[in-house]
């Protein structure tokens, strides 16, 4: 890959076109205000509409096309905590790829482990209970991390050693409340 050309989302997304930040027009902070977001995401949306360039050249319409596609992609980063963590990064130069990061804390990987397995012996035992209260536990872990994170982001400069791990920690909560709902729509699909 050619020096300066941005790196896939960890999520294996292409990388932004230019910042998501920039493109919203609102601070590069991690706590974003969701109704902010969701406000301006509206507000370019309507600004861009296929309808408001129905009369204009096919230039206009392509480019205001373009545009609304960057805004989209825009908004779907910042809605995600770890897209948004990404996006933050590269805005300091640092690499956001999950692999050759920062290793894993091995008692986060051994929890990752044990939670794996309970989550596959729900699943056979058709325990739906017992998947939704893993999820809430680790919804609740994933908020605790959420907030370090923002703590981590606020410091002048950011304290990267400490948000490097917490975004990968986030990555294996998401992959597994992925996980987890597929199997609550798996067991809540099939009769008992």
């Amino acid at each position: 890959m050619a020096a300066g050309t941005p790196l896939p989302s960890a999520d294996g997304s292409p990388p932004p076109l230019s910042d998501p930040f920039e493109t919203l027009g609102l601070a590069p902070v991690f706590e974003l205000d969701p109704a902010t977001l969701e406000r301006r995401h509206r507000e370019l949306s309507r600004a861009l509409h296929p309808d408001r360039y129905a009369g204009r050249p096919s230039s206009e319409r392509q480019q205001a096309l373009g545009r609304a596609i960057e805004v989209n992609e825009a908004f779907r980063t910042l809605r995600d905590p770890v897209r948004r963590a990404e996006a933050l990064l590269v805005r300091h130069g640092r690499a956001v790829a999950e692999t050759g990061g920062v290793p894993a804390d091995p008692s986060l990987l051994m929890q990752v482990m044990e939670r794996r397995e309970a989550l596959g012996d729900a699943r056979r035992a058709k325990d739906v209970a017992a998947v939704r209260g893993l999820s809430r536990a680790v919804r609740e872990r994933e908020q605790r991390v959420l907030a370090e994170m923002a703590k981590a982001f606020v410091q002048l400069p950011p304290d990267f050693t400490r948000i490097e791990p917490l975004l990968g920690e986030l990555r294996y909560h998401h992959r597994f409340l992925e996980e987890a709902l597929a199997i609550e729509d798996e067991l809540d699909a099939k009769p008992a």
